[in-house]
Parts: structure tokens; sequence; C-alpha cells
């Protein structure tokens, strides 16, 4: 009886632990099943974000493509339609595709930075211009409130100075030309384009008033492009850019370098808070005036806007270069100036017409390589603030270019020659008169010498 109760013990231990063991590879199976499922899942989504990623890389390459094919200077067929693509393709990504433009010159910034609002602007692309034209040509900036305060506010001042000539606008940078129409829909004319209209619209005396800062290199194609018209108009004249005649060398200055070095040293000190540049040396304060620079001879203005200071006795004014050009203005150079003269707090102002790109940031960008980013890094000075506006804002400046914009239209001598026709005609009627008299006194005198015959 003991070893069948035994046998049968034994024998229910094994069904039980057969039955375990059967149980255990089942529950194996189904976690295996599922980490399987698991992990094809898994694959799946990562293979949907890779597409995803995939695809959202490609659609913002297409944007990048287009943006680049209109940074250009040359003007052709095709450049509206493109301008057109390329803001469309952009108003279709996504914010996060619009993070990954990456192009030659594409970045996010070209459709996607606040630059101000364009409205606020006046291409003046305008047909009906009159027999009198003041062409106004600027570089050209793509920072809507800059382009409206510092080009448009000279364009304005212009205007209202000479009522009798409609003023029109033309920009050199193609570039900027494209970037403003494609992004904001503001169509402004390059010069070729301002020139035709012109002549479509039957002008007869043209003045050209340059917003450039000196004869260099933008001031010399201008120049080129409106010598090509020279026998459209009955006559034309080129007004002085801002600082005027560049002179030899350093020591060179002149009245309208030296009106626009008070002008800004001013509107500086203003802004910063002192009352003059005295106050502002006194206070350890040195203000560092940054301009384009360039490679053309007539870089050496950049070095008599600096003696112009000297001679004002503003021992706290410096002038540098984007470009560093010349090599004595390049923002090392700069840098060891103002260390080496004890100032300790800086102030960044942009020696340009607009606050635009290279004064956001070249000059007061977060980049390491900005102006703002390099003399922080030099450990030298307390205190580095930047004041991002352009001297077409300055009135001073405005009236400097109206006093510009008049001796090219004095040169033309079309007042004059209004004023001798007057003349002319006011001695024709005298002298039509003085005979008419002299007419009657002879035919009085004859019926007299009639009666006394009689």
């Amino acid at each position: 009886m003991k070893n069948k109760t035994v046998k049968a013990l034994a024998i229910a231990m094994t069904v039980a632990t057969v039955t375990m063991m059967g149980s255990a590879s089942i529950y194996a199976a189904d976690d295996a099943a599922e980490t399987a499922t698991e992990e094809t899942a898994e694959d799946a989504e990562a293979a949907d974000t890779e597409e995803a990623s995939d695809d959202d890389q490609k659609a913002a390459d297409e944007v990048a493509a287009l943006i680049d094919k209109i940074y250009v200077q040359e003007r052709n067929d095709t450049t509206d339609e493109d301008c057109k693509a390329a803001k469309e393709a952009w108003d279709k990504l996504t914010d996060a595709q619009k993070e990954l433009v990456e192009g030659e010159e594409a970045d996010p910034d070209y459709f996607g930075r606040d630059t101000g609002d364009a409205s606020k602007d006046d291409p003046r692309n305008q047909d009906e211009i009159g027999e009198n034209e003041l062409l106004v040509v600027s570089f050209g900036t793509s920072f809507n409130d800059s382009r409206a305060e510092d080009i448009k506010g000279i364009e304005d001042k212009l205007q209202e100075a000479y009522p009798d000539w409609s003023v029109r606008r033309a920009f050199t940078a193609q570039i900027i030309i494209n970037h403003v129409e494609a992004r904001d829909d503001e169509a402004i004319d390059n010069m070729q384009q301002a020139l035709d209209r012109a002549v479509d619209n039957g002008v007869k005396n043209l003045v050209v008033q340059p917003t450039h800062l000196m004869h260099g290199a933008e001031y010399d194609e201008m120049v080129d492009a409106v010598n090509e018209y020279k026998d459209k108009f009955e006559s034309i004249a080129i007004a002085e850019p801002m600082l005027g005649e560049v002179g030899d060398d350093a020591t060179v200055i002149n009245d309208d370098k030296k009106a626009v070095a008070q002008a800004i040293t001013d509107a500086a000190c203003q802004e910063a808070g002192f009352d003059d540049m005295q106050a502002a040396a006194d206070a350890g304060t040195a203000f560092v005036f940054m301009g384009h620079g360039t490679s053309h001879t007539a870089n050496v203005t950049y070095d008599q806007m600096q003696t112009q200071m000297e001679d004002l006795g503003f021992t706290n004014a410096f002038i540098g270069t984007v470009e560093g050009e010349p090599e004595d203005t390049a923002c090392e150079e700069v840098i060891a100036k103002v260390k080496d003269a004890g100032f300790k707090n800086v102030v960044l102002r942009p020696l340009m017409v607009v606050a635009g790109d290279h004064a956001n940031n070249d000059m007061a960008g977060d980049d390491e390589d900005s102006w703002k980013s390099q003399f922080e890094a030099s450990g030298a000075f307390d205190s580095v603030d930047c004041q991002i506006e352009g001297l077409g804002r300055i009135e001073a400046v405005e009236d400097l270019y109206v006093e510009h914009t008049k001796a090219a239209i004095d040169s033309l001598g079309t007042s004059d020659d209004a004023e001798a026709t007057d003349d002319a005609e006011a001695t024709d009627d005298a002298e039509a008169t003085d005979d008419a008299a002299a007419d009657d006194t002879a035919t009085d005198d004859a019926a007299e010498e009639t009666t006394d015959a009689e």
C-alpha cells in the first residue's frame, strides 16, 4: 500500500513538472514574440522617422536651391518668377523644415528673420515722372525698418526740398532687390530699370544723387551706368556722395567730412546719454564707428575721417571697417587703439548710410567674430554697447545731401536758363513798347507838322 502511494505521488510530481515546463516554454515563447514585436515596431518607427527626416531635408534643400538661384547680382528674364517661386516654396515648409534650410547663400533668416514692416517703405517706382527727375541711388538693404528710416528718410527730405523734381529710387545691389521682392513683394528698380523708366517717361533733366559714402567702386559703377544714357536726356548731373571728394592722403579733409563727423558724434552722444564727446571721454567712454571698408583707392577716406575726428578734438572717436581696408581700421587694430588710449567703456555704431546686415550681424551679432564679441573677448573693457542706427536718419546728414543735390541742379543751368528766357522776353516786351511809343510820337509829330503847314 505504501509503495503504491509513493508511486502515485511520484507520477503526480512528474506530471506537474512536465506541465510547468510546458507552461514555461509557452511563456518564454510569448515573451520572445512580444520582444520581437516591440523591436519590429521600433525598427518601423525608426524607418518612418528616417524617411520623414529625409523628406524634410529634401524639401528644405529645394528651397535653399531656389534662394541661391536669386542670390545673384544679375537680373534676368526669369528673376520675377524665381523670386515668387522661392517664397511660395518657403511658405509650404513646416517650422522644423525651415530650420533645415542651408545652401551656398541660403539660410533660415533669408525669409524668416523679422526686419520690420515693409509697408512703411516706398519703392518710388511710379511713372508720370515729368520733365525733371531726381534719381536717388543707394546700395540698398533688405532690413525693412532701416530701409524706411535711412534711405526713404533721405528721399523724403530731398522731395520736400525740391517739389518741382520727381524723386525716384534705384538700388545697385541686385541681390538685395531680389531679397526684398521675394520676401516682401516690393519691387525696387535697379539702375537700368530706373534709367529706362526715366527715358520712357520723357524726362528731360536728370539729376542723380548717390547716397554712397564716398567715390568708391559702387560710385564708379553708378557713373558708368549713367554715362551710357547721357544722350537720352537734355541734361544730366551727378551729385557728390556723402563725404565729397576723396583727396590724396589721410591729411586731406573737407567741409563734408567735418559735417558728418560732427553729426554722427552728436547723435552717438545723445543716444548714449552724454552732453558731448568731452563728457563721454571724461566718463571713460570711446565711440567706435564701423564702416564697410574697400580695396578701392578711396579707402583713404576712412583714415581722413579719423584725421577729421582728431581735428575736432575727439580723442575718444575711432574709425574701423568690416573689411579691414585700410589695414589700420581692422577690428583687432581698433581694439588695440582704444585699449592703449585707456578707455574702459565702448560704444559701437555704424559709419554707414543704413543700419542693415553689417550693423546687425558684423557689428552687433552674437557670433564670436562680430565686433561686439571681439571687443568683449579682449577682456580690456568694462562694457561694450551697440547703437544700431544708420547715418541716413540723422537730420544734419540729410541736409548735406540736400546741399549736394542743389549744387547738381544749379550746374544744369535750368533755373538760370528759365530766368534768362524771362529776362529776354521782358527785354523784348520793353523794346516793343518803346518802339510802339516811338511810332506814336512820330505820328503825333507828323500830324503836328501837317497842321502847322496848313
